[in-house]
């Protein structure tokens, strides 16, 4: 049964599996508590207030007992920002730009945490990106920097997979960036009301155990408020949008003395302050 519920430590509490569920009913799904908003937050927050101790711990679940889908299954725009971390722009050895690039992905390239990238066998050069993803909460055009926070109903870990040899064959980046299973995120959503400063928090990358990337979203030249602002010029958002903020220096394809890319086996974190780690790890697929 597909559910979603409130993680503490390592334990699901299943909303659904809580008795006062029955006089205070929660949105059916996570989908609904996004397009809800601050609402679907607070329905949450009284069902919880509502439960005592015992009941809490009736409907708690083992993580290792589930399995975890992507927080954000089917969203209607997955925007990217490139170019937006100071570090990344340094080890290209390019410039500041007033106007970060903007790309998207599609929906069909989500998964979830634990779920595998698969590596289609052509792709020789298949790199990671670690990236903050703000999940947005309420529609919005045109949106001031001011009242940016208003849109976002949380956070949470992405990783903009990318096949570099077909990213700049083509001088554009929409093909190597949008392969199925090219968009992880999670594990889970961070409410806004839960990070109080999304524009300090440490972001990292370990492949195999190895710490790849290792930054601050302090290092964006656009901050979170500034690209809710910057995007909704350009476009309507909308509730369950997702907009990957960009990622920082240290990605494979500028390691050195020479580039490091992903295999078959390897296995992929991304930890995030306040959100934790999205796991996954590279499978190659071959065609029967």
């Amino acid at each position: 049964m597909e559910s979603y519920g409130i993680l503490v430590d390592n334990e699901i509490i299943s909303l659904m599996g809580l008795p006062k569920a029955l006089r205070i009913p929660p949105p059916m799904s996570l989908d609904e508590v996004i397009t809800l908003g601050k609402r679907g937050i607070d329905i949450i927050e009284q069902l919880m207030h509502h439960s005592t101790n015992a009941e809490k711990k009736e409907a708690r679940i083992s993580i290792d007992e589930v399995t975890i889908l992507p927080p954000v299954p089917s969203p209607p725009k997955i925007i990217c920002l490139g170019l937006n971390y100071r570090d990344h722009i340094e080890e290209q050895g390019k410039e500041v730009s007033d106007e970060p690039v903007i790309f998207m992905k599609p929906r069909t390239a989500v998964i979830g945490s634990e779920k595998p990238i698969v590596k289609p066998s052509f792709v020789k050069q298949l790199d990671y990106e670690a990236e903050l993803a703000i999940i947005i909460g309420k529609k919005g055009k045109d949106i001031p920097v001011s009242e940016a926070k208003d849109y976002i109903f949380g956070y949470t870990a992405f990783n903009d997979v990318s096949a570099r040899d077909i990213q700049f064959k083509d001088g554009q980046w929409t093909r190597g960036k949008s392969f199925d299973t090219f968009a992880p995120m999670g594990p889970c959503i961070t409410t806004m009301d839960q990070i109080k400063n999304p524009n300090d928090l440490h972001i990292c990358t370990r492949v195999n155990g190895e710490l790849r990337q290792n930054s601050s979203t302090k290092n964006m030249v656009l901050n979170v408020y500034e690209i809710v602002h910057y995007l909704s010029v350009v476009m309507t958002l909308e509730p369950g949008d997702v907009i990957a903020t960009g990622t920082p220096a240290g990605v494979g394809v500028f390691m050195k003395p020479e580039p490091k890319f992903l295999s078959q086996g390897d296995i992929v974190e991304i930890e995030i302050d306040k959100i934790g780690t999205l796991r996954n790890k590279v499978a190659e697929f071959k065609a029967n």
